[in-house]
């Protein structure tokens, strides 16, 4: 399997932010997303320096995709924005969570979340 990497190039991201994120291998850090307010996760995703930074200099969740290669803001196309209120680094700085005020459907699926599947256990 052929591990698609962002494109190397020079980030505006804080350098002291930059210092404490964990990355992949392939420079990617996970990203789960919660709506604000009732703190239901919607989806996950993934963020390089980049679009982090492009994410807290905006207020739009911007990620990159490993499918398209490329960046990508939520609700560009689909027209479901994610508005950030807060953008936390966990303890280990190797994830983020990502606090947003979602427009329409979180998941390409048009679901509000990308949780509503399989459910494993638990439940009602």
């Amino acid at each position: 399997m052929t591990t698609v990497e962002p494109p190397v190039r020079e980030s505006g991201l804080d350098p002291a932010i930059a210092a404490r994120l964990k990355r992949t291998p392939d420079g990617l850090v996970c990203a789960v997303v919660q709506q604000a307010g009732t703190r239901e996760v919607l989806m996950v995703a993934w963020m390089d320096d980049e679009a982090l930074h492009r994410t807290l200099t905006t207020g739009r969740a911007t990620y990159w995709s490993r499918s398209r290669k490329n960046y990508w803001i939520k609700g560009d196309t689909s027209g479901h924005v994610q508005h950030v209120r807060e953008v936390r680094l966990d303890c280990d700085g190797d994830a983020l969570l990502v606090v947003v005020d979602q427009v329409g459907a979180a998941c390409h699926t048009g679901d509000r979340t990308c949780f509503d599947a399989d459910l494993l256990l638990g439940g009602a």
